[in-house]
């Protein structure tokens, strides 16, 4: 005798979690059964610049007008460009070309159609072969199941509240990072002595390697020129604690703190030999990267750009006493030791919402 409960398990359409007292099987729609896609228009003829309703691009809000295109709750989606970064709307907005906007049919929630959005690999539906596009028609025939109207509107609400905790935690750390910032400001005084850089350290050109003595994974990472590893290897040529600041590329003249060895490519600077009797390595490595985009406006070159070694051993420090850059330096490591542990539970944050979207829904 076939086990019809055992195979409910398997054809019964559920999410993997699900509020308690919700126990309905969800329906499978075509979105066009949910919403009706519709195409945003040109601001040139309502752009006003102190308007009280926003105008929508696929990257944001991107100018202001006294004319909505739509004043109902609606989800948008990128036209053409960026395609897979959902857009909720809750007051009146205009939205331009590149982004689809949706009227939402009665039955349906807006914001459960917000988060369900998330859940779509957009990308499958990509339907160029250049800028990333989507088409009206490739959207309203994608199936999605849906719960009935109190378990959207549970669902939402629940979602909605870790979004809100998303967004009070990523301004904490922006808090954090704007009195960091300040603090900056007001420590590195002009009033100091002040140094060339040759003067309190040697700046060192990397090694350059061949691509293919690169690893995918290794014992030493490699810097050249970028703001991550450009690879691994199973060999180092500079030790830990170290400066290093990009020489060429788009990223050149980032600088960074590298804490354990590491190979410095062709395209990397390493501030080697630090003069301790007048700077402290790490307080000159904060000085550094608080003056980072005045280094990045040493480049030159306007096809790949590099910064000279000259520019950059002639670039202006100044310098404290040992005993106030030692003080200093306590309260920028308090500082970046909260605001790394402000990111690590905002990255917790992140991961929990991306496990909720892919279990509560179908």
């Amino acid at each position: 005798m076939v086990n019809y409960d055992f195979l409910s398990v398997y054809f019964y359409s559920v999410p993997n979690l699900r509020f308690l007292k919700f126990n309905q099987n969800y329906e499978t729609l075509q979105l066009k059964n949910t919403l009706k896609i519709k195409s945003g228009k040109d601001q040139k003829q309502v752009e006003v610049e102190n308007g009280i309703y926003n105008i929508y691009g696929t990257g944001g809000i991107i100018g202001h007008t006294n004319t909505f295109l739509y004043d109902k709750e609606s989800v948008g989606i990128g036209r053409k460009g960026t395609i897979d970064k959902p857009v909720y709307f809750d007051q009146p907005f205009w939205t331009v070309d590149t982004l689809f906007y949706s009227e939402i049919y009665e039955g349906f929630i807006p914001k459960y159609i917000f988060y369900l959005f998330q859940t779509i690999n957009w990308k499958k539906y990509n339907t160029s072969t250049g800028v990333p596009s989507l088409t009206s028609s490739s959207i309203k025939n994608i199936e999605k199941s849906f719960p009935c109207y109190d378990e959207q509107l549970k669902v939402a609400n629940f979602l909605t509240m870790i979004d809100m905790r998303i967004e009070t935690q990523i301004k904490i750390i922006d808090d954090y990072n704007s009195l960091k910032m300040g603090i900056y400001n007001w420590m590195f005084k002009e009033n100091y002595a002040d140094y060339k850089l040759k003067q309190l350290a040697y700046i060192v050109k990397g090694d350059q390697i061949n691509n293919d003595q690169l690893l995918s994974n290794g014992s030493y990472y490699m810097m050249n020129g970028g703001t991550s590893p450009s690879g691994y290897l199973d060999s180092y040529n500079v030790s830990e604690n170290t400066i290093s600041i990009s020489e060429g590329g788009n990223s050149c003249g980032y600088v960074q703190f590298n804490s354990s060895p590491f190979w410095s490519g062709g395209h990397c600077y390493t501030i080697q030999n630090v003069n301790s009797a007048l700077i402290e390595n790490k307080y000159l490595y904060h000085y550094l990267k608080h003056k980072e985009k005045e280094i990045m406006n040493l480049r030159i070159g306007t096809g790949l750009p590099n910064i000279q070694k000259k520019d950059l051993e002639n670039f202006t420090i100044f310098v404290p006493s040992l005993l106030i850059q030692r003080k200093n330096l306590a309260l920028f490591e308090m500082l970046d030791e909260k605001i790394c542990i402000l990111n690590e539970e905002l990255e917790r944050l992140e991961m929990q919402k991306k496990y909720l979207l892919r279990n509560m829904f179908i």
